[in-house]
This record gives C-alpha cells, sequence and structure tokens, in this order.
C-alpha cells in the first residue's frame, strides 16, 4: 500500500488520466488476500475452538463462519478506521466490499472440510486437519479472486474501499 504525499491534497477532485490505475488484477489480488486473511484467521479459530470443545461440525462451522466474518471485516476496516475515517463508515465500506467474498471463502472453505473424509473430525494434532484447512482455504481464495476482480472491475467491491484509502 503505497501512500502519495501529494495525493491528498487532490483528494476532491476526480482523478484525470494522469493518475495511472493500480492494475485491476493486483487490487484483485491484494482484496482477496486481505479478506483471505481475515477469514482464514476466523475460520481457523472457529475450528479450532469448536474442534478443541468437541462441538459437532454444525456448530463449528457456525463458529467458524461467524468469526471469519468478523475477521474478514475488521482487516478491510482497520486501514479505513487508521485513515481518520469514522466507524460507520468503514463498517458501511467492509460490508459493501467483502459480504460476497466472504461469503463464496465460507461456502466452498466449509463445504470442503465437510467433503473431506474426515477433516471435521480430525483432532488439531493432526495433519488431515490442517492440511484439508489449508487446502480449503486456497479453494476459497481461488473461488474469490474472480468475484472481486469483477467487483471491482464495476467499481464495486474494494474498488469503494480503495477510494477512501
Amino acid at each position: 500500500m503505497q501512500v502519495d504525499a501529494h495525493h491528498h491534497h487532490a483528494s476532491h477532485s476526480h482523478h484525470g488520466p494522469s493518475a495511472p490505475a493500480p492494475s485491476l488484477n493486483r487490487v484483485a489480488f491484494s482484496a482477496t488476500v486481505h479478506c483471505l486473511t481475515g477469514c482464514a484467521i476466523g475460520e481457523v479459530l472457529g475450528m479450532v475452538i469448536g474442534t478443541a470443545l468437541g462441538w459437532g461440525a454444525g456448530a463449528t462451522i457456525a463458529l467458524a463462519v461467524v468469526l471469519a466474518f468478523l475477521f474478514g471485516y475488521a482487516l478491510t476496516m482497520l486501514p479505513l478506521l487508521r485513515s481518520g475515517m469514522a466507524f460507520g463508515t468503514a463498517v458501511g465500506l467492509a460490508f459493501a466490499s467483502d459480504t460476497a467474498s466472504i461469503t463464496i471463502m465460507e461456502i466452498v472453505d466449509n463445504a470442503i472440510m465437510l467433503v473431506i473424509p474426515g477433516a471435521m473430525d480430525a483432532p488439531l494434532s493432526s495433519p488431515l486437519f490442517w492440511g484439508s484447512l489449508a487446502f480449503a482455504l486456497v479453494i476459497a481464495g481461488a473461488f474469490a479472486f474472480p468475484l472481486n476482480r469483477w467487483l471491482i472491475a464495476r467499481g464495486r467491491g474494494h474498488a469503494l474501499v480503495h477510494a477512501h484509502h
């Protein structure tokens, strides 16, 4: 995330052709990574807590999904809040930009965890648990990337967030 010092004075004028837009793929990739990081933290925490407490797959996944959304939004909001944006505005932007991609990631991610035999029942010490989770997150990221790219290309999703950076 590079910050152009001369950028702040012109923040209210519309960007002319003089400001080169970052590559769409790069923006989509960073948005996906950001979101995936938040999802991964929440997903892993949820799986770990649920598994550690001996919860069933349903309860564990519910917890993982809730935490994934929380962390996914939190990571999007941090830079916005640091830049002095009002909390309510940051929340709105996070919801607008991340809801679709987190939802897709969570559906894909948890579907894979349910499909891999024994993944949900594997203890935290087992490579099956972590291997399944890592695999699920990578596949989820692969699903979310084109979605993020499509949203940004149409000026939605993370494009909304980047307009405020």
